[in-house]
């Protein structure tokens, strides 16, 4: 009974993750520039990776395999935060003469008073 209802668990864990990351493939087709992009490829890809890990880890419970996936998952959500950070820098600095992507430009430099 237990069983079963762990598989169901699974199931659904990874068809939410699965669905996640369709969206986060469409949103990086889909969107124009590189920051909104930047958006779809990090914060609905990790969260779809590790729905679909967490699925993986209830239907293989009682493997080996399962400390894998948690170190999968666990370097997944401590490198996309860097790799976005990283590619957000390059795409400010390359789009930065195109005034309509950012309204409000926080990294600008404030304009000196004489």
């Amino acid at each position: 009974m237990i069983g079963n209802i762990l598989d169901v668990i699974g199931v659904l864990a990874i068809f939410l993750g699965s669905v996640l990351a369709l969206t986060a493939a469409v949103g990086i087709v889909r969107f124009p520039d590189t920051l909104r992009r930047m958006h779809a490829a990090t914060k609905p890809q990790v969260v779809g990776l590790v729905l679909v890990l967490m699925g993986a880890v209830f239907l293989l419970r009682g493997s080996v395999d399962i400390w894998m996936l948690v170190l999968v998952g666990i370097f997944t959500m401590l490198t996309a935060p860097v790799i976005a950070h990283s590619v957000g820098r390059v795409a400010y600095r390359e789009q930065r003469e195109q005034d309509a992507v950012m309204k409000i430009n926080e990294l600008e430099d404030p304009p000196q008073n004489s």
